[in-house]
C-alpha cells in the first residue's frame, strides 16, 4: 500500500503543473490575490508538517540525537546550494536573447525540485501513512504557487501555451523517479529512513523561512499582513487537524 499511496500522491502533485492555466484564465490582479493567500498558507503547512509531524516521528522512534541535528543542517545547506545554482523560483532582468535558455534552465531546476518532492513523500509514507498524507498536502500547497510562477516563466521565455503546459507536466513527472528510488532504497538499505525524514524536515523549514515568509514581508499594508498571518495559522492548523485520531 505504501507504493500505491506514494505513486498516487506524486501523480496528483504532477497534475498541479496545469495550475499554470490560472495565468490565462484570470487577471493578474486576481492571480496576485490567489498567490497572496496561498504563499502564506503553504508556509504554515510546511512549518506545521516539519515541526508537528516529521520531527516528532523522528524523536519518538530514535530520540533527538546529534545525527538528526546534523541532517537538518545538511538539508538546509543542500537547499541553499541548489537554489543558488539552479535558481528555482525567481528570474530577474531577462534579456531577449536569454529567454529560451532561462526557460529550459527553469525546467531543469524544477525537475530536481520535483525529484526531491517525490523522495520526501515516499520517505514519509515509509514511516507512516498519516505522515505521508500530511507531507503530500504540504507539498501540494507549496507547489501550487510555484507551478503558476514556473508556467509564467516558460511563457516569458518564448514557449507556446501548449508547449509550456506539456513541458511543465513532464517536469512534474520526475517526482515519480524520486518515489521509486526512495521506496527501492527503503527496502534495500537499512536505516535510510532517519536521514531522509530529517532532510525532509530541514528542506521544509528552509522553503518556508527562506522562500515563502520573505514574500510575506513584502506586504506593507497592515490589513493584508493580518490576512497573511491568518493564512499562515490556517496552514499550521491544517497540520494540527491531521494529528487528531
Amino acid at each position: 500500500m505504501v507504493w500505491f499511496y506514494s505513486l498516487v500522491s506524486v501523480l496528483l502533485i504532477s497534475l498541479i503543473s496545469f495550475a499554470g492555466l490560472l495565468v490565462l484564465a484570470v487577471t493578474m490582479e486576481k492571480l496576485q490575490k490567489i498567490l497572496f493567500f496561498l504563499i502564506s498558507f503553504a508556509a504554515g503547512a510546511l512549518l506545521g508538517d516539519a515541526f508537528l509531524h516529521i520531527l516528532p516521528e523522528l524523536v519518538e522512534d530514535n530520540g533527538f540525537g546529534l545525527d538528526i541535528s546534523l541532517y537538518l543542517i545538511v538539508a538546509i545547506l543542500i537547499f541553499l546550494i541548489l537554489e543558488r545554482i539552479i535558481r528555482w523560483h525567481h528570474y530577474h532582468h531577462i534579456s531577449e536573447e536569454d529567454k529560451h535558455p532561462i526557460g529550459y534552465l527553469n525546467l531543469i531546476g524544477d525537475g530536481f525540485h520535483n525529484f526531491i518532492d517525490g523522495a520526501v513523500i515516499a520517505a514519509s509514507y515509509l514511516a507512516d501513512w498519516k505522515l505521508g498524507l500530511a507531507t503530500t498536502i504540504a507539498v501540494m500547497l507549496h507547489e501550487l504557487p510555484q507551478e503558476i510562477g514556473d508556467f509564467a516563466i516558460l511563457l516569458h521565455s518564448g514557449f507556446t501555451k501548449t508547449k509550456a503546459l506539456v513541458f511543465n507536466f513532464l517536469s512534474g513527472l520526475v517526482a515519480v523517479i524520486g518515489v521509486l528510488l526512495v521506496l527501492w532504497l527503503g527496502v534495500k538499505v537499512t536505516g535510510i529512513l532517519v536521514p531522509l525524514l530529517a532532510l525532509t524536515a530541514g528542506g521544509f523549514i528552509y522553503i518556508a523561512t527562506v522562500d515563502l515568509i520573505p514574500e510575506m514581508h513584502k506586504e506593507t499594508n497592515l490589513n493584508k499582513s493580518l490576512v497573511q498571518l491568518v493564512a499562515l495559522l490556517f496552514g499550521i492548523g491544517l497540520m494540527v487537524l491531521l494529528l487528531i485520531e
